[in-house]
């Protein structure tokens, strides 16, 4: 007897646009790409934590299966890097500040695997991309606020390492001023930490007594000190106004989304090749964006930043991009 003799045609059809289906939902669940990211501080930590929101969102839409690993040494960083790809992760994640070499000989050892990494150098390989916080547009626009908020003409900035990635966007900030108040005078100082509140906390209350009104909030700690003294701050990468009310005029956001969505996209199409996906952190990807307290911030400068900020995009103004160490004014 045929296993179908009682079924009806319409009810055959309907069984079969269900096991397709089916096996439709199967083949999607079973491409999702695994991505692994390695970080050598906590996620919670400002730059990190952008990364870390991106690959949670695309986790969360289905895209990806994300496993991830925090707090590791440089020491131990080759190992982690070599322990993912020899698991099987189709995308890996990172940074590599401090162990360029290293890292890449892992990727050419992997030469399957796709690297995405956070790094001063261009790519690699065929496998290996770099990606970076091109944030000094909104940098720029932020510094355009502080400068126009200062009434001592004196601007604080407190910075983790001297680097690349930190140098232009303090150099745009600077410069922002600037263009709104030529008077306007700059103390700078390094941390050498990326994470050392107490420090940061120390070296902008030297600021302030020295005639600082603004700070610019390179590090965590930096507005903690402004908080105490009663002065104001502008906030770098992520957006802190809640955790210090009436205090942060201004903030340069990094979306880290439109970077990986687009690198999630090039391992899924099976079209992987090592390059350098910096330019998706700039404002006209959405990698960046301004955010400004209309409540703290003159109406007249808010339209003049906005005004600004619609030349970014428009492509009628370029922020200048220095990679240069920033110093004190004399």
């Amino acid at each position: 007897m045929s296993l179908f003799r009682n079924w009806t045609r319409r009810g055959l059809l309907a069984a079969f646009a269900l096991s397709a289906t089916l096996a439709t939902a199967g083949v999607a669940a079973a491409e999702k790409i695994k991505v692994a990211a390695i970080f050598t501080l906590p996620v919670e930590q400002q730059w990190i934590s952008r990364i870390h929101k991106a690959l949670n969102e695309a986790q969360a839409r289905g895209d990806i299966e994300y496993v991830y690993s925090e707090n590791v040494a440089n020491t131990d960083y080759e190992r982690v890097m070599r322990e993912y790809a020899e698991g099987g992760q189709q995308l890996i994640v990172g940074e590599i500040f401090g162990l360029e070499r290293a890292a890449r000989k892992v990727a050419a050892d992997y030469p399957d695997t796709a690297f995405l990494m956070g790094s001063s150098y261009g790519p690699s390989g065929d496998n290996l991309s770099v990606f970076d916080n091109w944030i000094h547009e909104p940098s720029y626009l932020t510094g355009m606020v502080a400068g126009s908020s200062t009434k001592s003409n004196v601007i604080g900035m407190v910075g983790g390492y001297a680097i690349p990635e930190v140098n232009r966007l303090m150099n745009a900030f600077m410069e922002g001023a600037r263009s709104v108040n030529p008077d306007v005078k700059f103390l700078v100082n390094f941390i050498d930490s990326w994470y050392d509140p107490p420090k940061a906390k120390e070296a902008s209350f030297a600021m302030m007594d020295a005639g600082a009104d603004v700070m610019y909030a390179e590090r965590f700690g930096v507005s903690d000190a402004a908080v105490e003294r009663g002065v104001k701050a502008i906030g770098n990468v992520i957006d802190t106004s809640a955790d210090y009310p009436n205090t942060i005029l201004a903030s340069a956001i990094w979306h880290m989304e439109p970077t990986i969505d687009r690198a999630i996209k090039a391992v899924a199409e099976g079209r992987w090749e090592a390059a350098d996906y910096g330019q998706y952190s700039f404002m006209k990807y959405g990698g960046g964006s301004v955010i400004i307290d209309e409540n703290l911030v003159p109406a007249d400068v808010v339209q003049q930043v906005k005004a600004k900020e619609q030349e970014i995009l428009d492509g009628l103004f370029r922020v200048n991009i220095n990679d240069d160490k920033p110093v004190s004014d004399n």
